[in-house]
């Protein structure tokens, strides 16, 4: 009986996340073994230090490099990521395949309504993008870092006297706690990280039972929508913990893309949206990212880079 090793961080929501992506092929390959294994990311063990410095300790990205590390090892077949969490760039021997349908796209507020927030409101947030873009929207507003998983981050609602904390709304749904959304932030002021809401399924290139049993398990239009934002990324050579946003939405055979880059003190922003084939979402996003970069994204991505590692 042939086996699939299917690996993933240790939170609750990596776990809910592969059991999201097996469950259909538990149905499709009855007589097919799959196995969960567990690994654990330096994001994971430290969740004291800036997400910045583990990222930049670590060689790579603070929630995907030992997972990594552990497919091109063989010790698994398959990593379920988070997409969000990865490099633009696939290390050599590796695939990222079509991603299945991505789940809400939105970041959500915990613990209050943004028009509710009372003015000095602490939130709670590890993400460069979200302290940026609330700081434009309310720059009386003060963020407070937090890290941990969701089900900590919102425990420190209570335990660190937050007024709000923001997260992807995904995650919260996905860990089925729905009912502790106070308000779904509107997109078009906060366009979420490339790739967000979406899992990043990654295998050998060399393994074919794993290719065999994954071929038509992603969803195109999602596959098209993540590749324009994560094109667009890649042209602005910005990584998961830089200020930008990008959001891409099909419509029949039209792609559409919205991009965002706004200043850590959240006082410049730069935006742009254009559409394009669906056929071709790599060309659209490097086309965003050359109309952001016309506005002075460079600039804005210069003062972070020095102390965000691009991964």
């Amino acid at each position: 009986m042939d086996t699939l090793v299917v690996g993933s961080r240790a939170s609750h929501l990596a776990r809910a996340q592969v059991r999201e992506f097996l469950a259909p092929l538990r149905e499709r390959f009855p007589d097919m073994v799959f196995r969960q294994r567990v690994i654990t990311e330096a994001g994971d063990r430290d969740r004291r230090a800036a997400l910045r410095d583990v990222s930049e300790r670590g060689g790579g990205s603070a929630f995907s490099v030992n997972q990594v590390n552990a497919l091109l090892s063989g010790e698994v077949d398959v990593i379920v990521h988070s997409l969000k969490d990865l490099p633009t760039t696939n290390p050599p021997g590796l695939i990222l395949l079509p991603p299945p349908t991505r789940a809400d796209v939105h970041d959500a507020l915990c613990g209050s309504t943004l028009a509710g927030l009372p003015h000095g409101g602490r939130i709670g947030t590890s993400s460069s993008r979200r302290i940026s873009q609330l700081l434009h929207v309310r720059p009386d507003l003060v963020p407070v870092e937090i890290r941990g998983n969701v089900p900590t981050r919102l425990g420190k609602l209570r335990t660190q006297q937050l007024d709000a904390v923001i997260l992807a709304a995904a995650g919260i749904k996905r860990l089925g706690r729905g009912e502790e959304l106070s308000e779904i932030l509107p997109i078009g002021l906060f366009p979420p990280s490339p790739g967000q809401g979406a899992l990043g399924i990654q295998i050998r290139e060399d393994n074919r039972l794993a290719r065999e049993i994954l071929a038509g398990s992603g969803d195109p239009v999602t596959d098209a929508e993540v590749r324009a934002e994560r094109a667009m990324l890649a042209e602005l050579h910005g990584g998961c913990s830089v200020p930008v946003g990008a959001f891409g939405k099909a419509d029949g055979d039209v792609l559409a893309l919205h991009g965002q880059v706004t200043s850590v003190d959240g006082r410049r922003q730069v935006e742009a949206s254009c559409s394009g084939p669906l056929s071709e979402p790599e060309k659209l996003g490097v086309q965003v990212a050359g109309l952001l970069l016309d506005q002075g994204a460079e600039g804005i991505l210069a003062e972070v880079r020095p102390t965000v590692a691009a991964v």
